[in-house]
């Protein structure tokens, strides 16, 4: 890998001026994503899907926790697998407990979702120390219906809103799903996959998945102008 050029001090500042200018736009950009983003129309859930949990068997209702919103992380584990995909375990094995708190405190459960058998889920996290709530979708249609798994002998294998063939890749793909309560219905506001999870990182990022965004008022700093309530914590200049 080579290293960055060696320049002087001005050189340096101009350059990096000219990529805070880009790094502005695109903040900006970014904003108005989430913001539309918010404004997608969701889907009512009709179907009654169940989990199996450490407390028994539960639907995906009792996956909110009392929560409005819901955010659910598929998590690549097959049941003929031993373990979960590397990428998700590196995944797991970067959260903190206080993420869990952050986003319910902005009235939002956060769960995993595998297909393997709960004694496997179970066994895994104890090995690794996952605190994170895992539930299995076996026998379920929940990861074939939100595309977690591509299987053309249950559905038409679609892959990020595209068709797709599963040559060269495994049934189980990565991806996250958010949901809301409201009016005594559950609905799916959100999925992303590919690469579309890049951006997951914290909880504000998850937040910014969900309908209701991160749902916090800013203070305005002299000199800037704050944005309204639900927008992304950044000022315009």
């Amino acid at each position: 890998m080579s290293l960055p050029e060696v320049v002087s001090r001005d050189e340096w500042l101009a350059a990096r001026t000219e990529l805070l200018a880009r790094e502005k736009a695109h903040t900006r950009e970014r904003d108005a994503l989430n913001a539309d983003r918010r404004r997608l129309p969701m889907v009512r859930i009709e179907k009654d899907y169940t989990f199996d949990g450490q407390d028994g068997q539960v639907s995906l209702a009792d996956l909110f926790d009392g929560c409005s919103q819901l955010i659910v992380q598929h998590l690549m584990f097959d049941p003929d697998w031993e373990n979960p995909c590397p990428g998700c375990t590196a995944f797991l094995d970067e959260m903190a407990p206080a993420l869990l708190t952050h986003l319910r405190s902005r009235d939002t459960a956060f769960v995993g979702v595998s297909r393997a058998p709960l004694a496997k889920l179970t066994q895994t996290a104890q090995r690794k120390g996952w605190f994170l709530p895992w539930y299995s979708s076996f026998g379920s249609d929940f990861n074939y219906d939100f595309n977690a798994t591509l299987d053309e002998s249950v559905a038409p294998i679609v892959y990020n809103y595209r068709p797709d063939t599963i040559e060269g890749k495994s049934a189980e793909v990565p991806g996250t799903s958010c949901f809301l309560r409201a009016d005594d219905g559950i609905y799916h506001t959100y999925s992303t996959y590919a690469r579309g999870g890049d951006q997951i990182g914290s909880a504000y990022t998850l937040l910014d998945l969900t309908a209701f965004g991160r749902s916090e008022e800013w203070e305005e700093p002299k000199g800037r102008v704050a944005k309204p309530h639900g927008a992304d914590p950044t000022f315009t200049d």
